[in-house]
């Protein structure tokens, strides 16, 4: 993967004389407790060209396959829905119905990406869920520098850092800086929604706005996302 992006980096940045970041990151894996996150995984998937303000909807994203999860009955041979709308009926037809509406029902209101419940690195699911996984197959597996997260819990960053990290690099902007700081601290120091609002002196809803904001102008904004990953070098996340 590391090989592809590179690659493809390369020759996109080549055909269009541009130069810098092309793909956000490097590859990364993380197993999922099915049962728990496999619907809300796909519909976050699905709602990333309306979260980016791409789309109004998901179904009219051009390289989307939700309309094959919605409405179009007939999909491309490697496209597997099955798993996905087996969990809203056996027949085609009214599991397609009803996750068009769980895909709506999202749109209407705040959501947070599943991603940010994972309670260790490369693991999504219940605390019960990522023991069971590491005494089955990790207990005797030895440290892995292309794995490094596989057997160690996220470490959480504390506040203080975070505003001395982004301080450094933010001096001239202190409103986008607070957006930052909240960013950060959504993402990496393990705190309710409430106690990173009392700290900056703002509401739940607030944090998660501030948060989805930054991560929207990365995905868009090759110097935010490039600040982005220096700050996160100074917080070491």
């Amino acid at each position: 993967m590391q090989h592809i992006n590179g690659a493809y980096t390369m020759y996109f940045n080549t055909k269009r004389k541009r130069s810098g970041h092309l793909l956000q990151g490097r590859y990364k894996a993380i197993l999922v407790d099915a049962d728990e996150y496999a619907k809300e995984l796909s519909m976050y998937i699905h709602l990333n060209p309306v979260r980016a303000g791409m789309e109004s909807t998901p179904e009219t994203y051009k390289w989307s396959s939700c309309r094959y999860y919605t409405h179009k009955r007939k999909a491309p041979v490697w496209l597997q829905r099955d798993f996905i709308l087996g969990y809203f009926g056996k027949r085609q037809t009214p599991a397609m119905k009803k996750y068009r509406g769980f895909v709506r029902s999202t749109m209407e209101r705040e959501y947070t990406s599943p991603l940010a419940k994972r309670l260790h690195a490369v693991i999504l699911g219940s605390q019960d869920f990522i023991e069971d996984i590491k005494a089955t197959f990790l207990s005797d597996r030895e440290p892995d520098r292309d794995l490094p997260d596989l057997k160690e819990e996220p470490v959480k960053r504390e506040i203080e850092d975070i505003d001395k990290a982004v301080d450094r690099l933010l001096k001239t902007d202190p409103k986008f800086a607070r957006q930052v700081k909240l960013y950060f601290c959504h993402r990496y120091t393990g705190l309710k929604l409430k106690e990173i609002g009392q700290w900056y002196g703002v509401s739940e809803s607030g944090v998660t706005q501030a948060s989805r904001r930054v991560a929207l102008k990365a995905e868009t904004n090759m110097n935010v996302l490039e600040m982005i990953e220096k700050i996160a070098v100074f917080v070491k996340v």
